[in-house]
C-alpha cells in the first residue's frame, strides 16, 4: 500500500503527504548488503531518533547489518530520548495530547503496561537480540529490571523460577502486573517448564503467584502472545491467552487463576489461523518471509491480538496474518465447553482496514486496533464503525496498546517487518524503539 491520507478525530491530518517515501525497503537493504553494509534510506532518521518516513527529506545512510546471533545476556536497555514530541508529522501543526513517552535503545521493545498510579512497565522478548532483562520498569528516566535483575536472568536449570522470554505485560483489576512468559528462546520450541504466568503485587513489588502452563496446553510449537483478565467470575478468576503458533496449531488458552488449571479451545478453527497466502503491504512492499536459502513464503502467525469486552461477555481477536476481526463468547471458554459449542459463538465482525497486531478495549465497549499496513491506530465502535484515530509514518508496526486510567492510550512501535527473516538475513531495524501515547478520554476495562 502506498502513501495514504487519514484524519484523526480532531480533523488533523496525521499522514505523509502524497509524495512521501515510506522508509527502508527490502531492495535498498539488499543493495546495501552487496555494497558492504550501507543502505540508502529516503526520509531516514537523524541520530538518536527512531525511523520514520519524512516527506522530501535528504537521504541518510544507516547500517544494514547482518542479523545478530541469539543471546540471553548482554543486551542492556536504556532511554535514549524522553519528552514530549508531537506526532502530527513533519510540517504539520502541533497538536495537544499526543506525545513521545520514551525512546529506548537496546533490544526490541514490544510490550507496555501502565498501572493505576501511572507506573510504566516494558517487556523485551528474547527473539534473538541480546536481552539482559526481559521485563523492566521505566523509572525516573531509566530502564530498571523488574521485579529485579536475578529473576530476569534465565537459568536453564530452573526455567520455572526465572524468566525465559516475556512476550506481554498486563495490569489486572487489582492493579497487579502479570508477565506472560512464552518459555521459548529465539522463537524455538518451548523450554520444558518455562511457559508461565507470573503475578506481581505492585504495592510491594513482590511475586505473589506463578502459574505454570503445562506442555499439553503450551505445546512445543506454541507462540503465546497476548493475555487478558476477568476477575469477576467468583473464585475462578480467568486469564485468556492467544497462541499464534505460526508452525503449529493456533488456539485460545483459558487459565483458571485459582486452581492453576488451563485448557485450549478453538484449536485450528479457521478464525484463529492465518489466512492462506496472506501478503500484507508494509512500507509500500509485500511482506513475506525471505530467509536465505529458502523460497519466499507468506507470513503464517495465527491468533495474535486480544481484547476483552467491557462486560466480559466476549473476547475480540484477530490472526496476525488477516484483516478480519472476530469475537467469541467467554462463557463457553470458562466452562470448558466442547470445541463445537465454543465455535458456535464466534462472530465475524468484518474487515478492520488493515492487518493488525495489538488490540485493546475501553470501558465503553470500543475496540482499538493497530494497523500495521497503514502506520495507524483505529477504533471500532459498538455499532461496528471503524474510526481512524492516528496515522503517522513514525508508527512502524504499532503493536501493544495499554489504555491507562489517565485517559491516554500508550503503545509501542517496533519494526517487526524489518526483522532479518523478512530481509534475506539483513537487519535494517533502527533503534531506539518508541513508546507513544495519545489522549482518547476513555477508561480501561478492569473486570473484578
Amino acid at each position: 500500500m502506498g502513501p495514504f491520507t487519514n484524519q484523526d478525530r480532531d480533523g488533523d491530518a496525521w499522514s505523509p503527504r502524497p509524495d512521501a517515501t515510506l522508509g527502508v525497503t527490502r531492495r535498498t537493504v539488499l543493495a546495501a548488503g552487496a555494497a558492504g553494509g550501507t543502505a540508502l534510506v529516503l526520509g531516514g532518521p537523524s541520530a538518536r531518533a527512531w525511523p520514520q518516513a519524512t516527506p522530501n527529506a535528504q537521504p541518510a545512510t544507516p547500517s544494514a547489518r547482518p542479523a545478530s546471533p541469539a543471546a540471553v545476556g548482554g543486551g542492556e536497555s536504556r532511554v535514549a530520548q524522553v519528552g514530549i514530541d508531537d506526532l502530527a508529522g513533519a510540517g504539520q501543526p502541533a497538536a495537544a495530547g499526543r506525545e513521545l513517552v520514551a525512546a529506548v535503545e537496546g533490544p526490541l521493545l514490544v510490550g507496555v503496561a501502565v498501572s493505576a498510579s501511572g507506573r510504566i512497565f516494558l517487556n523485551f522478548p528474547r527473539w534473538g537480540d541480546p536481552v539482559a532483562n526481559t521485563v523492566a520498569e521505566l523509572r525516573d528516566g531509566q530502564v530498571v529490571p523488574f521485579p529485579d535483575d536475578a529473576f530476569n536472568r534465565f537459568d536453564p536449570r530452573r526455567p520455572g523460577d526465572t524468566l525465559v522470554s516475556v512476550q506481554a505485560v498486563a495490569i489486572d483489576a487489582l492493579d497487579r502486573l502479570w508477565l506472560l512468559d512464552t518459555g521459548s528462546l529465539n522463537v524455538q520450541p518451548v523450554v520444558p517448564g518455562g511457559p508461565k504466568l507470573v503475578a506481581i503485587d505492585l504495592a510491594t513489588d513482590q511475586i505473589v503467584q506463578t502459574i505454570p502452563v503445562p506442555p499439553d496446553v503450551v505445546v512445543p510449537t506454541s507462540s503465546i502472545n497476548d493475555v487478558r483478565f476477568d476477575l469477576s467470575r467468583g473464585e475462578a478468576c480467568l486469564a485468556f491467552i492467544t497462541d499464534a503458533a505460526p508452525l503449529g496449531p493456533s488456539a485460545i488458552i483459558t487459565v483458571d487463576l485459582a486452581s492453576g488449571r488451563s485448557w485450549r479451545r478453538l484449536v485450528e478453527q479457521p478464525s484463529v489461523k492465518a489466512e492462506p497466502n496472506f501478503i500484507p503491504i508494509v512500507e509500500g512492499e509485500e511482506l513475506v518471509e525471505r530467509i536465505p536459502g529458502m523460497p519466499p513464503r507468506s507470513i503464517a502467525p495465527g491468533v495474535d491480538g486480544l481484547a476483552i469486552d467491557n462486560d466480559g461477555a466476549c473476547l475480540f481477536y484477530s490472526p496476525l496474518a488477516s484483516r478480519r476481526l472476530y469475537s467469541v463468547a467467554t462463557d463457553p471458554l470458562a466452562e470448558e465447553a466442547s470445541e463445537e459449542d465454543v465455535a458456535a459463538t464466534i462472530e465475524d465482525l468484518g474487515d478492520k482496514g488493515s492487518g493488525a497486531d495489538g488490540l485493546e478495549c475501553d470501558a465503553g465497549g470500543r475496540v482499538y486496533i493497530t494497523q500495521y499496513e497503514t502506520n495507524a491506530i483505529a477504533r471500532r465502535t459498538p455499532e461496528g464503525q471503524i474510526e481512524p484515530l492516528i496515522a503517522n509514518p513514525r508508527l512502524l508496526w504499532p503493536d501493544t496498546m495499554a489504555l491507562a486510567a489517565d485517559g491516554y492510550l500508550y503503545f509501542t512501535a517496533y519494526q517487526l517487518h524489518r526483522q532479518p527473516r523478512y530481509y534475506d538475513g539483513m537487519d535494517p531495524r533502527q533503534p531506539p524503539y518508541p513508546i507513544f501515547r495519545f489522549r482518547v478520554d476513555a477508561q480501561p476495562v478492569r473486570l473484578a
